[in-house]
């Protein structure tokens, strides 16, 4: 195996890099090295990438922003596929309608939308990470979704074949859809509906403020760590079941919101795994439901 890496760094060069520190590469600031980290120059070498590692039967990980992953102490062993800049372009293709890398980040797109009066695009100021993360997790708030302004998405799947899926052949839920995991998002359209900057940047504003009124930022967090459960909110289940002040060492939940999770300072991941599932458990004994995660926790357990 070592030999196999030593003979992919000599392919693919200053794209790839052995046993990288993932911790710069998520919000929370944790994790281990991945045994390879690939940021590809571009989709060709991608999917050169991807043959080759089939040939050793290389488990692949897809990180996006690390918005919403925990990634173990241990690190990851197998590779790490990152789209980077060249992956998030941001181009008009026809009237209300973009097309958007998925290393895009929400945000970009928004104000792209904006620039170019571009309505019902105005939520993804508020979601943190990119555009492929968003359509895996069908990612909305405040009453939109990302499934609502999607036209179609194009995905390299494990063989290195591309393909493009209209709206209509995805099944989209709550933080889910049916592309299989194993598909590697590479761009989308996004089809929004006429207007004006003046009115975009006040929603946008507005959407922006209610989140600052509600939600912790400037801390090392992945976001909402549980979601809603069709009865009640994670945050509002947390805080009845009397989780909200729990901690373990550094790991401890937002006082602004209790379904925010963060490092504070120097957790591990191994204590805000246990922050969760201690939460969970909790919840579950006093309420009888059963909590689902948000986040993403990759890695190996030790």
């Amino acid at each position: 195996m070592n030999i196999m890496i030593e003979q992919l760094k000599e392919q693919f060069g200053k794209n790839l890099i052995i046993k990288e520190k993932l911790s710069k590469y998520n919000w929370f600031n944790l994790g281990g090295p991945a045994d390879i980290f690939f940021r590809p120059e571009n989709k060709d070498q991608l999917i050169e990438f991807l043959n080759k590692i089939k040939t050793i039967n290389l488990k692949t990980y897809f990180l996006g922003a690390g918005s919403n992953t925990l990634i173990r102490d241990s690190g990851i062993k197998g590779a790490v596929i990152k789209l980077g800049s060249k992956f998030s372009q941001i181009k008009l293709i026809a009237q209300n309608e973009v097309e958007v890398g998925a290393a895009a980040l929400d945000r970009n797109v928004s104000n792209f939308a904006k620039e170019n009066n571009i309505g019902d695009m105005e939520f993804l100021s508020c979601i943190p990470g990119s555009i492929g993360g968003a359509i895996t997790m069908n990612s909305g708030c405040y009453g939109s979704e990302i499934s609502e302004i999607l036209s179609s998405v194009k995905v390299l799947d494990p063989q290195g074949k591309e393909k493009e899926f209209k709206r209509n052949e995805i099944n989209f839920f709550y933080r889910g859809c049916s592309l299989p995991k194993e598909y590697l998002i590479l761009s989308a359209k996004l089809k929004g509906t006429k207007s004006s900057k003046e009115r975009i940047g006040i929603i946008q504003e507005e959407l922006i403020n209610r989140k600052k009124l509600s939600q912790p930022s400037r801390i090392k967090t992945g976001g909402s760590t549980f979601k809603n459960h069709k009865q009640k909110k994670a945050w509002e289940l947390i805080k009845d079941s009397g989780c909200d002040k729990f901690f373990i060492g550094d790991a401890k939940i937002s006082e602004k919101h209790s379904n925010f999770f963060i490092n504070n300072g120097n957790a591990k991941t191994s204590d805000l795994e246990k922050l969760i599932n201690k939460v969970k458990k909790e919840v579950y004994k006093k309420t009888g439901i059963n909590l689902e995660l948000e986040i993403s926790i990759i890695g190996d357990e030790k």
